[in-house]
């Protein structure tokens, strides 16, 4: 049987250029319909912008509708090189004198020196616990055979706390397996040695983690080799046996807030004034002052007026019309835009009732021409300084029902939720998307069944053809053929 590898060979027919011809008129339909798919797509991705610039307003106006917003204060230090000062919600604004007359440090406490690191001290159980020195007398004289210890002075462990129990065995009975078994465990100090130059010069120092009275350190030893030599190093109670010696105490840092007396266990310092942090560095006196935090809520309400002019103009833009090349974009005469800027309009114009303030403008918000918003900061500021309460309760309220910002916030997340606006737009886009999908896979399957089948037809026309061009070369050879015999014959 006559087989054809190339369409038209046989026939001598064009057939493959008319194949292409019928292919292309055949796959017009998959053409429109990914027409639509681009027009569709081109629309949700609209709507992704607008939902991106909701999201954008509402988290602005969020941040508004909280009152503690406006209640955000400065703390300035007139001294700085004494303590520096931050403020909260809930500072009051004032003038403080502060007079610090002693820091909050931690307690250290050093051994007797050793010749080496790696000799063994001895085994046994060390117990750490913290509490409080009180009473006795501190021998503070360098020069004294007793210095750095307590005599008649008494230690009150903490309440609620047992202490830790550090083993000391022959895998860490030296000098550098004590300080790195006390490190290990988490006690609540830190363990190093020092080296003082002297002929016994490693000598094992305990420093206490946390500052404060009350976070003075007690080491008691029970030994496990008959020995004394662990005890000898490191046995430590300010009420009893100190064969270490304190270097420097455990105490509160000590200060007057308008000559009123304030202890604290750490430098850092809160509610000596009220809703301030106070970062003390050194002794001495400062002024503290507590102010309002105009600034930050200015900006604030200038990141609200942004973000809805970027509202109003993402959804210009993507409504827009060009009359002059009779041009829309994705969202020109959308329903679902239209609901959204209507009902946003609606809430943005409404006054609020129950507050000394019930409109924007009264702060300085109006609107313009081409619908977006201009704010006079001057106006703003002056609102803040007269009366804040009125300014936070224009936008919103402990209730999470009044003001703008609760009422922007509802309707934002009304417009997404499941049953939303926007929600049930996106939603019928991508339905439509999806069945428009299955459209062009049936459609291609169909459009590439007419083409095999046209491929058919013309390979079986190129074949017929082909045999019809044999059969007339033969019949033509052998008419020849005869006419040359009969001439002969002749």
């Amino acid at each position: 049987m006559t087989t054809i590898s190339n369409l038209g060979v046989g026939s001598g027919l064009d057939l493959s250029s008319l194949l292409d011809q019928l292919t292309t008129a055949e796959q017009a339909p998959l053409t429109a319909i990914k027409t639509q798919q681009s027009s569709y797509q081109t629309k949700l991705s609209a709507y992704g912008q607008l939902q991106s610039m909701l999201a954008a307003f509402q988290a602005s106006a969020n941040q508004l509708s909280n009152p503690t917003f406006f209640q955000s204060t400065t703390a300035s230090a007139s001294n700085t090189s004494v303590l520096s000062a931050t403020g909260s919600t809930t500072a009051v604004p004032g003038t403080y004198s502060v007079n610090v007359t002693q820091l909050a440090q931690s307690q250290s406490v050093v051994s007797t020196g050793q010749a080496s690191q790696t000799t063994a001290v001895g085994t046994g159980t060390i117990h750490i616990d913290f509490g409080a020195i009180t009473g006795g007398t501190l021998d503070s004289n360098p020069a004294s055979a007793t210095y750095g210890k307590y005599t008649g002075a008494t230690f009150t462990a903490n309440s609620g706390s047992t202490g830790v129990d550090i083993t000391i065995d022959s895998s860490n009975n030296t000098l550098q397996g004590v300080r790195d078994a006390i490190n290990k465990a988490n006690a609540g100090v830190t363990a190093s040695i020092v080296n003082d130059g002297s002929g016994t010069p490693y000598r094992l120092v305990i420093s206490s983690n946390a500052t404060g009275a009350t976070n003075s350190v007690r080491m008691s030893v029970n030994e496990t080799d008959g020995g004394t030599g662990l005890s000898d190093l490191v046995a430590y109670d300010p009420a009893g046996t100190q064969n270490m010696q304190q270097t420097i105490a455990a105490q509160n840092a000590q200060l007057t807030v308008n000559n009123i007396a304030v202890q604290s266990k750490g430098n850092s310092v809160a509610d000596a004034v009220p809703g301030v942090v106070l970062n003390l560095t050194q002794t001495g006196t400062s002024s503290v002052t507590v102010q309002r935090d105009n600034s930050s809520i200015v900006s604030g309400v200038q990141a609200f007026v942004a973000a809805y002019n970027n509202l109003q103009n993402t959804a210009a833009s993507l409504s827009a019309y060009d009359p002059s090349t009779k041009t829309g974009s994705p969202l020109t005469g959308d329903s679902t835009l239209s609901i959204i800027q209507s009902q946003m309009r609606s809430v943005m114009n409404t006054p609020q009732s129950g507050n000394a303030l019930t409109t924007l403008s009264q702060i300085g918000i109006s609107f313009q021409n081409d619908g977006t918003l201009a704010l006079d900061t001057t106006k703003l500021t002056s609102a803040l300084n007269s009366n804040p309460g009125a300014v936070a309760g224009l936008f919103g309220n402990t209730d999470g029902v009044s003001g703008y910002g609760n009422q922007i916030n509802k309707l934002v997340t009304g417009l997404t939720s499941s049953n939303g606006a926007l929600t049930t737009a996106t939603a019928g886009i991508n339905n439509t998307l999806k069945d428009l999908s299955n459209q062009y896979d049936e459609t291609q399957t169909r459009v590439d069944a007419v083409i095999a089948n046209y491929k058919t037809q013309f390979t079986q026309l190129d074949v017929i053809m082909s045999q019809m061009q044999n059969t007339s070369s033969y019949l033509t050879q052998q008419f020849s053929a005869m006419n040359g015999t009969s001439s002969s014959k002749k």
